[in-house]
C-alpha cells in the first residue's frame, strides 16, 4: 500500500510553481500534485487558475473530465478489475453484480470512507486469464466476487 504525506499548501504552490513553465502545464501540474498527496484537493484549483492565467472552471473541467484524478484522498487499497471484451466473455460483468449481490460493493464507487475500492480498467493484458484484476502491482487472473471481495479485505 502506498502512504501519502497529508496535503500541504506550500508544496502544493512549490509543485505549481515548478511547473507552470511548461507549454500545457495543467495536466503535467495535476499529475505530479496526484503523485506527491494521492489526490489534488480542490483547494489547489484558484492557484493553478492564477499561475496559468485559466479560469478557475477550466482547472476543475480538466480535474474532474479525467477519471483518474482523485479529489480526496484515495482509500489503503486499490482493485483495478478489467471490464474490456475479453473479460467480459470471461465473466466480468457477473463478478460485477455478484459483488454488489452477496458482498454489498459496487465497482467505481468512491463514497464513503472505505478501505478499498474497486476501480474499472480497460484491459490489463491478460485477457487468456479473465477476469483480471490488478492489486498493488500485481496481476491477478480468473479472479471471482469472492476473491476480489478478499482483495478489498471484505468479509465472506
Amino acid at each position: 500500500m502506498v502512504h501519502y504525506p497529508a496535503w500541504d499548501q506550500d508544496e502544493a504552490r512549490s509543485i505549481v510553481s515548478g511547473l507552470s513553465h511548461l507549454e500545457g502545464a495543467t495536466l503535467p501540474i495535476l499529475h505530479a500534485l496526484q503523485e506527491v498527496f494521492g489526490y489534488v484537493d480542490p483547494q489547489v484549483v484558484p492557484l493553478i487558475a492564477d499561475a496559468l492565467n485559466l479560469s478557475r472552471a477550466d482547472v476543475h473541467g480538466t480535474i474532474s473530465f479525467y477519471h483518474d484524478f482523485r479529489t480526496a484522498p484515495p482509500p489503503r487499497r486499490i482493485v483495478k478489475l478489467c471490464r474490456a471484451e475479453a473479460c467480459q466473455a470471461l465473466g466480468c460483468e457477473t463478478l460485477v453484480d455478484d459483488l454488489a449481490r452477496e458482498h454489498g460493493i459496487v465497482v467505481d464507487s468512491h463514497g464513503g470512507n472505505h478501505e478499498a475500492v474497486i476501480e474499472t480498467v480497460y484491459c490489463l493484458g491478460n485477457c487468456a486469464l479473465g477476469p483480471s484484476a490488478l492489486v498493488e502491482g500485481e496481476l491477478i487472473g480468473r479472479v471471482d466476487a469472492d476473491r476480489v471481495a478478499a482483495l478489498c479485505g471484505a468479509r465472506q
